[in-house]
């Protein structure tokens, strides 16, 4: 018995823009062209920046060069060891990853995608500077050379564990 002032239930399956396989097609986004967003100073109230949110800020220009007011002026050496961190927390997360999907491990959390954050902090903060990560930032003890034997202890739970499985 259909209720008096409701409506019959329908279902709506978007289609989708493109499939698996596919060329990737961004066309339709309007970007910021790189180097185009100005950078607010340190002391900018977080209101006055609010827009930012909303835009993408690009910093390397179609030809992959850094360019506009959020080009850091990195030498290469620096560089260098960035990728080098960033490439280390990569193989060490597919390592992890692997493991926890054979049930050695009772919880691993990727950070893929994110490298780039964590290992920006690890190398900007000074050795006196306190972090406090979280999940996915396995490159912020990486860049800053926390051994990886002692992390894969804490993640197996094992008797060489710092902190002993807690």
């Amino acid at each position: 018995m259909k209720k008096p002032n409701s409506q019959a239930l329908s279902l709506r399956v978007p289609e989708p823009s493109g499939r698996p396989g596919d060329p990737t097609d961004f066309s339709h986004l309007k970007l910021d062209p790189a180097g185009a967003v100005e950078r607010p100073e340190v002391s900018t109230a977080p209101f006055d920046m609010r827009d930012h949110a909303f835009r993408l800020i690009r910093v390397l220009d179609d030809d992959g060069q850094a360019v506009g007011p959020w080009n850091p002026k990195l030498d290469a050496e620096t560089m260098r060891r960035g990728l080098k961190a960033m490439i280390l927390t990569r193989a060490f997360d597919d390592r992890m990853h692997r493991a926890h999907r054979q049930g050695k491990t009772s919880f691993y959390m990727k950070c893929t995608g994110e490298e780039a954050i964590a290992v920006a902090q690890g190398m900007i903060l000074s050795r006196e500077d306190m972090g406090f990560p979280t999940y996915r930032q396995q490159g912020l003890l990486i860049a800053r050379g926390y051994p990886l034997a002692t992390m894969m202890n804490q993640i197996y739970s094992n008797a060489s564990d710092p902190i002993k499985g807690r």
